[in-house]
């Protein structure tokens, strides 16, 4: 999704975090659909947590649209030895922070929002400037008929 010089300034950017923030156990960016974009998660499955990211998120989104929230922003969901917190980054991608039952949570939203604004800017930036693929055509089919897939 982004080149790999992205790639690295997102995993720069992860690392600074964790070092700014010594209670995060894990940093990551991901597209909204669930692929890793860079990880820093030690001891953790960071596709596995990117996908349950895009589950999250997508609920986030409806939940946020059905009582008129507006877009969505951020989602912590906290568990009995910490938390797990998803802030929007930009148009296209999500960053999602582990961090110990300890954390000053006022400290990890502002860090995490203020992260996921830098890592918004790389991957809208990184999109801007990738070229566009060409739209694959799609075969004709007659009105009302049911698209099928060749054999």
């Amino acid at each position: 999704m982004v080149p790999e010089a992205e790639a690295q300034d997102l995993l720069a950017e992860l690392q600074r975090l964790r070092a700014r923030v010594p209670l995060l156990s894990g940093a990551l960016a991901a597209s909204t659909d669930g692929l890793v974009l860079a990880h820093d998660t030690p001891g953790v499955e960071a596709e596995g947590v990117a996908a349950l990211t895009a589950a999250a998120l997508g609920v986030a989104i409806r939940m946020t649209d059905a009582t008129g929230r507006g877009g969505f922003r951020e989602l912590l969901v906290r568990g009995e030895t910490g938390y797990i917190a998803t802030y929007a980054a930009g148009s296209q991608a999500v960053l999602t922070l582990l961090a110990e039952d300890r954390i000053n949570v006022g400290r990890l939203h502002l860090e995490g929002r203020r992260a996921g604004s830098r890592i918004g800017a790389l991957v809208d930036g990184a999109l801007d400037r990738a070229p566009q693929a060409a739209p694959v055509p799609r075969p004709q089919q007659q009105p009302g008929a049911l698209p099928h897939r060749p054999t």
